[in-house]
């Protein structure tokens, strides 16, 4: 995997408001793949970088923020539409 890229910051609440109401979310990645899962709560690992922390019915399991192309909640009263990630990196 390539080095991490961080998130920008503004795109970090779209997160924490799915993660707040356990929204249910259609994840698009970078290299094509999309499932649902439902959104439990972000992680940042010692070396900085950032995950989404998901449940499906496989389980719970971990998507590294850059990694994320755009998510789309499932939630008929999500207070947010889709929302693209890639390419909108912090720049420290």
């Amino acid at each position: 995997m390539n080095a991490y890229q961080p998130l920008n910051c503004d795109l970090h609440d779209y997160l924490e408001i799915a993660c707040m109401h356990s929204y249910g979310l259609q994840i698009e990645l970078l290299d094509g793949r999309s499932f649902a899962a439902r959104a439990l709560t972000t992680r940042t690992a010692p070396s900085k970088e950032e995950f989404l922390v998901l449940e499906n019915d496989n389980g719970q399991f971990e998507v590294r923020l850059d990694q994320l192309l755009a998510i789309t909640p499932l939630d008929a009263n999500a207070s947010f539409g889709r929302v693209e990630l890639a390419g909108s990196y912090c720049a420290f």
